[in-house]
């Protein structure tokens, strides 16, 4: 998963959507304990960042150093590079001991997982009974009737070319059908989706270079293919109203399983 990025990380930082306060919040008020948190999959620490506010220490880990060297450095956040087949001691090595975190985070990294790998490492460091996991993702942002009709045909098509991983698919889906083997946190009776969005303001540029921060914009251009070819970029001129640098508000719909290991 790290290489599909690796080419993107700046793009990646400028253009992704930042999540809202509401779903920390939300999280951290399953979690009796907030003395430690460990975000998998941190790539920029977006996530750790908000979760500094919220929980003594935080551990941010990926398997890319390249977007680990864009995280913003904070006093209670703790990045690790880690490489995808580090054994379980290694993880309690390098990351934290045995039962001793109180959350586990994965933003827009869970589809990329090797879930029972993942599971067994999350079931070994989480506290028994109070530790959660949440995982949650970011469907593709709204704009416009007329601006999201062009997104989807290009979205479409590069499905249809297979320039996405198979993973993706567990995105679109909202992580409704992901095996998720945890039990409700307290005062809820499932584990999600749970629904969210988030905003940001973007002009042409800034929504084009989101799309450029696509793994499969990367693998279709790794096979001499522009997906966004001066066709495409016209249509979306003309979607966006013919003033590029008009600056519109793009939405994110944003979908969170959440759930707590069970008790012994």
């Amino acid at each position: 998963m790290a290489n599909l990025f690796l080419k993107q990380a700046k793009q990646y930082v400028a253009t992704r959507p930042s999540y809202p306060p509401g779903l920390f919040d939300f999280i951290a008020s399953k979690t009796p304990r907030h003395e430690l948190a460990w975000d998998v999959g941190t790539g920029n620490g977006q996530a750790a960042a908000s979760l500094a506010k919220l929980y003594k220490a935080v551990v941010g880990t990926d398997t890319s150093a390249q977007q680990l060297a864009y995280a913003t450095p904070l006093p209670n956040v703790r990045y690790v590079h880690t490489p995808p087949d580090l054994p379980l001691a290694g993880i309690h090595d390098t990351v934290a001991g045995p039962s001793t975190v109180d959350l586990i985070t994965v933003a827009q990294a869970f589809h990329w997982l090797d879930l029972p790998r993942f599971y067994a490492q999350a079931r070994s460091v989480l506290r028994p009974a109070h530790g959660v996991l949440a995982a949650w993702c970011y469907t593709e942002p709204r704009v416009s009737a007329a601006v999201d009709a062009v997104f989807w045909r290009l979205y479409h098509a590069s499905w249809s070319d297979k320039y996405w991983a198979p993973n993706r698919r567990m995105v679109d889906d909202e992580y409704r059908s992901a095996d998720f083997p945890f039990v409700p946190v307290d005062g809820e009776a499932h584990t999600g989706p749970f629904e969210f969005s988030t905003e940001r303001r973007m002009d042409l540029d800034d929504y084009l270079m989101y799309i450029t921060s696509w793994s499969a914009y990367q693998t279709a251009k790794d096979k001499g293919v522009e997906l966004l070819d001066e066709a495409t970029v016209r249509e979306f001129e003309e979607a966006w109203g013919g003033d590029t640098k008009e600056v519109k508000t793009v939405t994110y719909p944003i979908f969170l399983r959440i759930g707590k290991v069970r008790a012994e």
